[in-house]
């Protein structure tokens, strides 16, 4: 165990209590990465059990191209684009990359951006976002002046929820010769799709399985490989394609959610908690369904991360691509909020929390607030 914990590979917080029994645990990181649903688990079982390469000319990789396509006509159809304007990647991550180095325009990203964003590229020129988390759009319109450019606005914040007005950027950035693209990984099946020169979408956040992604290019001419190999994709991203996953894609893209409903079990949640003195970010804005940023004023994210899961409710602090590391949020930073931007944690749901899970990770922090001197 202390061998364990001097190389980094058990948080500190978890050996404190080893033999204490596991409680029962309440997973609220949806935006994270969502479990598969049981149709992307059987589509992989099946796209498994498939021997062939997609490039392969044989019956086998004839087979295995054949389930390639019908899943591409699949997200075409989600998306109402045509096939040829699907391109399979790696994840959202890939997505992005490919299409912020593959299109030769200079970048502009939202000060909320991801990171998978903000970190694609050395030169990038950042919009100011508005106390409310929404993108200033006069202080895009004076950015433009400097000539077409790639824009990068997220459709939905990962870690406020926070909708931006896709529909009035896409009109600068068209007024002024560029090109928009729309990080769409979390708002995808949860929020229409926006009209935009390139979407990026990322399976794991929709019930498919993690390492696929989706590039939807309203003209893939526009681009260059980033990637380059065997000429898959039509020669937009080299490297054999991850069958399993984008089978997965295909099917989880065709379930349907009652996402208005989530939403009504995540503004009870806020209200209960804002009652009790938590800080709600973003609420101003319009927001996704399943993300709510909650603040306790004083006290750590990183703290508040480990109490509640040492309670058995596993959350975040902001998104979960840093390698394990828990800081203050750029996001609710570049909103202005000063030290509260390291003060908050996400609570993401899915489908599937019910009020009962809500009603019992409220009382939950309530008692750490209690405990922490938060609350009489």
């Amino acid at each position: 165990m202390i061998q364990f914990l001097a190389q980094g590979l058990i948080p500190p917080y978890m050996a404190l209590r080893p033999c204490v029994a596991m409680k029962s645990r309440l997973y609220l990181d949806h935006a994270a990465t969502t479990p598969a649903l049981p149709v992307a688990i059987a589509a992989v079982a099946a796209a498994c059990a498939l021997p062939g390469n997609p490039s392969s000319v044989h019956a086998a990789g004839r087979a295995a191209y054949g389930l390639l396509e019908s899943s591409r006509d699949a997200v075409a159809r989600f998306a109402g684009t045509a096939p040829e304007q699907i391109i399979f990647t790696s994840g959202g991550t890939e997505a992005l990359a490919l299409a912020i180095n593959g299109c030769g325009l200079p970048l502009i990203a939202s000060a909320t951006e991801h990171s998978a964003v903000l970190a694609a590229r050395d030169e990038v020129t950042i919009a100011l976002v508005l106390p409310s988390g929404l993108i200033d759009l006069a202080a895009l319109e004076t950015l433009l002046q400097s000539g077409p450019a790639l824009v990068a606005v997220q459709a939905g914040n990962n870690e406020t929820g926070v909708i931006q007005p896709l529909a009035e950027v896409a009109a600068l950035v068209q007024g002024a010769g560029g090109l928009l693209l729309a990080d769409c990984v979390q708002s995808a099946g949860r929020h229409a799709l926006p009209d935009a020169d390139f979407i990026a979408i990322s399976g794991h956040k929709l019930g498919a399985t993690m390492g696929t992604g989706v590039l939807i290019a309203r003209d893939p001419a526009r681009l260059r490989a980033v990637q380059r190999g065997g000429g898959q994709e039509r020669g937009h991203r080299g490297g054999t394609q991850n069958l399993p996953g984008i089978a997965a894609l295909a099917a989880a893209l065709a379930e349907a959610h009652d996402w208005p409903a989530v939403a009504a079990r995540r503004d009870a949640l806020e209200a209960r908690l804002t009652a009790a003195g938590a800080i709600i970010h973003g609420s101003a804005a319009p927001r996704l369904p399943h993300i709510s940023s909650i603040g306790l004023a004083g006290v750590a994210a990183s703290t508040q991360v480990m109490m509640l899961d040492l309670e058995g409710y596993m959350v975040s602090a902001g998104a979960a691509c840093s390698s394990g590391k828990v800081k203050a949020s750029h996001v609710l930073a570049a909103m202005g909020l000063g030290t509260a931007a390291g003060e908050a944690i996400r609570v993401s749901l899915s489908p599937a929390t019910t009020e009962a899970d809500l009603a019992a990770f409220a009382a939950a922090w309530e008692a750490m607030a209690k405990r922490l001197g938060k609350l009489p």
